[in-house]
C-alpha cells in the first residue's frame, strides 16, 4: 500500500497493515482477564535474570565454602579440643522409696541398691508367706530404647504401698552430668537432692502375721477349701495385729516383672489371689451373727436369758396358704432346752428363729429391729478411712428383696436373716471390728494398719447396750469354748471366747464357708479375732476353729505377751 505525503511532494512506500493492527484501538472484545495474562503474547525470560538468580547461588554456596574452611582448617583443633572436653545432659537421681517396718521394726518391705550406678534401688519383701496382700507391690520407673527415663517414679500399685505411695516416694533429685565424646562421664554436680520417702512403721506383728498363715494355709490344703482370710485386731484402739488372705501372689515376683509365667499364673488362678479376703470379700456369716442377734433381743426385752426354748431338731410353722404342708425349719441338730447362754454355746438355729422372727408366744426381733442393731454393729455399712475402703455388705430387708427379687417379705425371710443366712453378706473386717465392740462391750472402732504413736482409738460410736446385756453375751461364747462348737481352743492357761458358723452355699449346699470368732483373754479382753475359710465340703469337720488352734498352739508358748 502506499501513502503520499503532500508535504514533502513524494510518494512514501508502506509495509502492510496486519489485521490484529487493525483492531489494535477497539475494546478487549473478547472478553481476555487481562489480570491473569489471557490475551497476551507471552515473552521469553530475559538473560539478565538467569545472570541474577545464578550469582546468587554462587554467593550462598561461597559463604558455605567460606564458614566450612573456617570451622574446618581455620579452626579445625581448636573444635576437636571443644567436643572432646563436653557434653552436658540433666538426669535424675532416684529417691529411695520409705521402709515399712513391723510392731517390733522388723523390715518388712526395703530397698536394695541397683546393680548400675544411677538406676532406681529395688524394692524387696520379707521373704515368709502371708504378706503379699498386705504389702502389695509396685511398678519401675520405665526407659526408652536409648536408654533414658521417660517415667521417672517408682509407683506403689496393691496394697500399703498403693494405699501411702505418695508418702512413700519421697522426691526424686536431679542433677548435671559431663561427658567426653566417648560417653564417658567427667564430671557430675547436684541441682537438687532427693528426698528419702517417709517410712511406715505398722502395728502387724511380722510373726503373729505369718504364723496365722501358716495355720490356714495348712487346714485350706488339707481339708480342700478354696482360700480363706483371717484377722486379729486390738479392742481397745483398733490396731491390726495380723491380716493374711488366701490364695495370695508373690510381691517380688510382680515388681521384677520377669517371670511371665508365674504372673500368667496368678491371673489365670480362678480362686483370685489379687483379692484380700479381709477387706474386700463378701461371704454369708452364717451363725456367727447369732451374738448380735442376742445383745438385740435382751435389748428390746424380747426375751429373758434365762428363758429356755425347746429345741427339737425341727420347727414345724404352720402355712396359711396349704394347713396340711406346714413350713418346717431345721436345727443342725436336737438341742433340747436352751436358755440364751447354751443357745450361743451350742448354736441352736430354733432358739434364734423364735427370737428372731417369733413363734407361738414367743415374740420376736422382727426384721426392722434386727436390721437397726446389725448396722449398729457396722454390718450393711462401708468401713472407710484412709487405709481401709470395704464393701458395706447386706443385711437384708424388704427393700432389699424387692429390689433383688420383686417379691415379698415373708416370716421364713425373717428366720434365716435371724441366723445369718438368707442374703445376709459381711466381710471379715466388719465382723472383727463387731465381735471387738462386743468385747470392750459398746465401742465400735475404726480398724487401722499404721500405728499411732498417741495410741488413741479412732471411735466410730458407742452402741446403747447395758453392760449386763453384753456380760450374757460375753458367757455364752465362753461356754461354747469350754463346752460346745468352739472346744478345739479350750486351754486351761489362756481363757478364749468364741463362736463358730458354718454358712451353706449355693442351692446344693455341698460346700460351706467355716467360719470362727471371738476374743481374748476372756476375762480381761484384748484382741478380736476372725477367721473364715470358704468353700469347704460340707462333710468336712476340720475347718476354721483348727486353723485358729495351729495359731494359739503357738502363740502360748512362742508370744506368751499377747495372751494376758
Amino acid at each position: 500500500m502506499y501513502f503520499f505525503n503532500r508535504k514533502r511532494g513524494r510518494v512514501r512506500q508502506r509495509r502492510e497493515i496486519d489485521p490484529d493492527e487493525i483492531l489494535i484501538d477497539a475494546e478487549n472484545l473478547p472478553g481476555f482477564d487481562t489480570d491473569q495474562f489471557e490475551g497476551r503474547i507471552e515473552k521469553p525470560i530475559a538473560k539478565k535474570t538467569f545472570f541474577i538468580v545464578g550469582l546468587i547461588f554462587l554467593i550462598i554456596g561461597a559463604s558455605f565454602l567460606s564458614r566450612i574452611w573456617f570451622l574446618q582448617i581455620t579452626e579445625g583443633q581448636e573444635n576437636v579440643k571443644i567436643s572432646e572436653q563436653n557434653r552436658l545432659r540433666q538426669s535424675v537421681i532416684f529417691a529411695d522409696r520409705g521402709i515399712i517396718y513391723d510392731i517390733n521394726n522388723n523390715p518388712l518391705v526395703w530397698n536394695e541398691a541397683a546393680a548400675n550406678p544411677g538406676d532406681v534401688s529395688q524394692r524387696r519383701y520379707i521373704d515368709l508367706p502371708g504378706f503379699a496382700d498386705l504389702l502389695g507391690y509396685v511398678t519401675y520407673p520405665k526407659k526408652d530404647n536409648a536408654g533414658f527415663y521417660f517415667a521417672e517414679e517408682t509407683m506403689g500399685v496393691d496394697g500399703l504401698e498403693l494405699i501411702y505411695n505418695d508418702f512413700l516416694s519421697g522426691e526424686n533429685g536431679s542433677e548435671i552430668i559431663e561427658t567426653n565424646a566417648l560417653g564417658e562421664t567427667v564430671d557430675t554436680s547436684t541441682i537438687r537432692k532427693p528426698v528419702h520417702g517417709g517410712d511406715l512403721h505398722l502395728t502387724i506383728d511380722r510373726d503373729i502375721q505369718s504364723k496365722l498363715q501358716e495355720g490356714m494355709a495348712r487346714i485350706i490344703s488339707e481339708r480342700d477349701f478354696r482360700g480363706g482370710g483371717g484377722v486379729i485386731m486390738d479392742v481397745w484402739t483398733g490396731d491390726i495385729l495380723a491380716l493374711v488372705s488366701l490364695p495370695e501372689y508373690d510381691s517380688n515376683v510382680l515388681s521384677e516383672g520377669q517371670d511371665e509365667a508365674k504372673i500368667q499364673s496368678y491371673i489365670d488362678n480362678p480362686q483370685n489371689p489379687f483379692l484380700d479376703r479381709v477387706t474386700n470379700g463378701q461371704y454369708t456369716p452364717g451363725s456367727i451373727v447369732k451374738p448380735f442377734i442376742a445383745l438385740a433381743a435382751l435389748s428390746e426385752n424380747i426375751i429373758n436369758p434365762l428363758k429356755e426354748i425347746y429345741s427339737a431338731g425341727k420347727m414345724y410353722v404352720p402355712n396359711p396358704y396349704d394347713p396340711e404342708h406346714p413350713s418346717v425349719f431345721s436345727d443342725w441338730k436336737a438341742h433340747g432346752a436352751v436358755d440364751m447362754r447354751k443357745a450361743l454355746a451350742v448354736s441352736s438355729n430354733i432358739y434364734f428363729y423364735q427370737v428372731g422372727g417369733g413363734f407361738e408366744d414367743q415374740p420376736g426381733l422382727g426384721i426392722s429391729n434386727i436390721n437397726k442393731y446389725m448396722r449398729m454393729f457396722g454390718f450393711g455399712e462401708s468401713i472407710s478411712t484412709n487405709e481401709f475402703d470395704t464393701p458395706s455388705g447386706v443385711v437384708p430387708n424388704p427393700e432389699w428383696k424387692r429390689e433383688t427379687f420383686d417379691d415379698d417379705w415373708r416370716l421364713g425371710d425373717t428366720y434365716f436373716t435371724s441366723i445369718g443366712q438368707y442374703g445376709f453378706l459381711v466381710n471379715p473386717l466388719q465382723m472383727v471390728v463387731a465381735v471387738a465392740t462386743i468385747a470392750n462391750e459398746g465401742t465400735v472402732l475404726n480398724p487401722r494398719l499404721v500405728s499411732d504413736q498417741t495410741g488413741s482409738p479412732e471411735i466410730k460410736r458407742q452402741v446403747s447396750i447395758s453392760r449386763e446385756d453384753f456380760q450374757v453375751v460375753k458367757e455364752g461364747m465362753r461356754q461354747g469354748v469350754t463346752s460346745a462348737t468352739v472346744q478345739g481352743l479350750n486351754y486351761p492357761d489362756l481363757e478364749i471366747a468364741g463362736k463358730t458358723g458354718t454358712a451353706e452355699l449355693g442351692e446344693s449346699k455341698e460346700r460351706v464357708n467355716s467360719w470362727v470368732t471371738g476374743f481374748f483373754p476372756y476375762r480381761n479382753p484384748r484382741y478380736a479375732f476372725v477367721l473364715v475359710l470358704e468353700q469347704g465340703l460340707v462333710k468336712n469337720q476340720v475347718g476354721a476353729v483348727y486353723a485358729a488352734k495351729i495359731l494359739f498352739d503357738w502363740l502360748k508358748v512362742e508370744k506368751p505377751e499377747y495372751t494376758y
